[in-house]
């Protein structure tokens, strides 16, 4: 080997450089299989925290950030849970008094008024619409959209 080294006028550690960087073996094979095996037992819900204690727990010594980095080149990443949209605080403000009861039906226009607010995701925004309705033929007399259920 020397005498090729010294043919092609290449220095020993460029030659021991590039045999081991340009090498067919992965170091960490059997890693990204476990990585892989973890992500999708668990569908795709634990990010690289989480792969990496329990990789810890089957006995692999390995570092988060070459969890995080193998993750990455595999193309596995953690699904985020969208959480759920819960309007309600408790009692805030007054209670208006019931003075329907229940009956829905007016006997002539303009006798009974309703409203309420809907909400409306467009375009990633939300969009607040609230209509007043007479009980009386189901028509909208007003309504008002706004970017705040106020």
């Amino acid at each position: 080997m020397d005498l090729l080294l010294r043919i092609a006028k290449i220095p020993r550690s460029s030659y021991y450089y590039h045999q081991k960087h340009f090498s067919d073996k992965d170091r960490h094979a059997d890693v990204r299989v476990e990585i892989r095996r973890i992500c999708q037992e668990h569908k795709g819900r634990y990010g690289y925290r989480r792969v990496t204690l329990t990789l810890s727990q089957l006995g692999y010594r390995t570092n988060h950030k070459l969890v995080m980095k193998l993750m990455a080149a595999e193309h596995l990443t953690c699904l985020l849970r969208k959480k759920k949209y819960r309007s309600y605080r408790g009692e805030v403000g007054r209670v208006a008094p019931n003075l329907l009861k229940r009956n829905f039906k007016a006997t002539q226009p303009n006798q009974k008024w309703a409203t309420d607010i809907t909400e409306f995701k467009l375009f990633g925004q939300k969009l607040y619409l609230s209509p007043i309705l007479d009980l009386f033929n189901g028509e909208i007399v007003s309504y008002a959209v706004s970017e705040h259920p106020t």
